[in-house]
């Protein structure tokens, strides 16, 4: 029997990305400061001395799915560009941010903003990031979208900082506990992942729809926040099951930095007796070695982790296609929501 081929990165992201890299250049335009400079650095426009840089990095997955949806409802996306561009920026400035809280010295393999600029430069940079972004936004106007749009696309986007903000707080404190369930996880990850996927995917029906009381914002922040949930749980999986070849990480990394992502924490929750105990022991420690490593493996296998996992990815996949299914959509931009709905939950990078 042949493995099935993973989904490939689906070809609107390729078809999109050159819109969205001209609005974020756009956000940057003439300033010159070298704060703007590490901002140029952690979107990889240019290296650490000023010279040019590898390209921006990252899938781009929230200013595309905010054009996909506006196509999807209008057949056009130009007057989400703004919009697509504020949620990236904002995304961004949640790394540079998570980077300095979790210690993170490598993003994309090149070094984090702290780690060249140091924390407090680095704490600057993340914050510029987000008040570009609302400059960003601020662009609507110029695309002709009513005032009234434009005041709702704003307080969606702030409703989802605080979101973000909510769900970071609870992964960080998550740390220090042993006792999450999954249903903590599930509400952590709905802030810190899903809300700002919602967000994009609404920004887009939005902008794209005829006016405000339209359902197709509802629907596609519904749609948004599932593949969120989707996507981060291939996440999760990937970090502790994924190729190496693929991933850029050994298999079990996340163990060895002790995250306790949704297999871990539905393990903590399954295991019992002495298996449980030796879980919760290897979660204690000050640091994960390769026996542990192992040990957590075996412990994740006999709890059927991984085929839990997958089906709940799917589970949430299925959810978000559905909550649009009703909806008369053009039909590229359907089947680029199918393509990206398989590509999330699959995917193997």
């Amino acid at each position: 029997m042949t493995t099935p081929a993973l989904p490939q990165l689906p070809d609107a992201f390729g078809r999109l990305a050159p819109e969205v890299e001209a609005e974020l250049r756009r956000a940057l335009d003439g300033r010159e400061l070298p704060l703007y400079d590490m901002l140029r650095y952690h979107l990889g426009w240019q290296d650490a001395a000023g010279a040019a840089g590898p390209g921006r990095r990252g899938k781009g997955l929230r200013p595309t799915l905010c054009l996909v949806a506006s196509d999807a409802v209008s057949g056009e996306h130009d007057r989400a560009l703004p919009a697509a561009a504020a949620v990236e920026l904002v995304h961004n400035f949640s790394l540079i941010h998570d980077d300095i809280q979790d210690g993170d010295a490598e993003r994309h393999h090149r070094p984090t903003v702290w780690r060249v600029f140091g924390e407090a430069q680095a704490i600057n940079a993340g914050t510029a990031m987000y008040a570009l972004a609302g400059l960003a936004l601020a662009r609507l106007g110029e695309e002709g979208v009513p005032e009234g749009m434009q005041l709702a696309a704003l307080k969606r986007v702030h409703g989802t900082c605080l979101r973000l903000l909510e769900g970071q707080y609870l992964d960080l404190a998550f740390e220090a506990r042993l006792d999450i369930t999954v249903d903590d996880y599930l509400r952590m990850i709905r802030g810190k992942t899903a809300a700002l996927l919602g967000c994009s995917a609404a920004l887009g029906a939005l902008l794209g729809s005829a006016g405000e009381q339209r359902p197709e914002a509802a629907a596609f922040q519904e749609l948004g926040e599932e593949l969120g949930l989707a996507f981060q749980i291939r996440d999760d999986m990937l970090g502790i099951w994924g190729d190496a070849r693929q991933t850029g990480k050994p298999v079990g990394a996340d163990i060895k930095a002790r995250k306790k992502s949704l297999p871990v924490v539905d393990a903590l929750e399954r295991a019992g007796g002495s298996r449980g105990d030796a879980l919760r022991a290897v979660y204690a420690a000050p640091e994960v070695d390769d026996e542990g490593r192992d040990l957590v493996l075996d412990i994740l296998a006999d709890v059927g982790a991984e085929a839990r996992a997958r089906s709940l990815a799917e589970r949430h996949r299925d959810r978000a296609l559905a909550a649009v299914a009703g909806l008369p959509l053009e039909p590229r931009a359907r089947d680029d929501l199918e393509a990206i709905a398989a590509f999330l939950t699959e995917r193997d990078h």
